[in-house]
């Protein structure tokens, strides 16, 4: 998820629905990569396709991202039980 391209993607759809053709059009990259990029994001759960003919809508699943949000800023915030704290680290 972290790969710059796929964050893009991901902004990309915050904003409505995309064919993959119009999400293409934004990248100097194969309609293959593209592929790729789109079943990582579809495997994590974070896109949803709509699959229509020989055409591919892809929707942002906001469920999802809300929910990886909402755990990232959580395990990278410091409170006081977080293992960073711990008192026997060795180094």
């Amino acid at each position: 998820v972290a790969e710059p391209n796929r964050l893009k993607i991901l902004e990309m759809l915050s904003c409505g629905g995309m064919c993959a053709c119009d999400i293409l059009n934004y990248f100097n990259f194969t309609q293959p990569t593209l592929s790729h990029h789109m079943k990582v994001l579809e495997d994590n759960g974070l896109v949803i396709v709509d699959k229509k003919a020989n055409w591919h809508y892809y929707s942002l699943n906001r469920a999802a991202a809300d929910f990886l949000i909402s755990n990232l800023t959580e395990a990278l915030s410091v409170t006081k039980d977080c293992i960073c704290n711990d008192k026997n680290k060795k180094c």
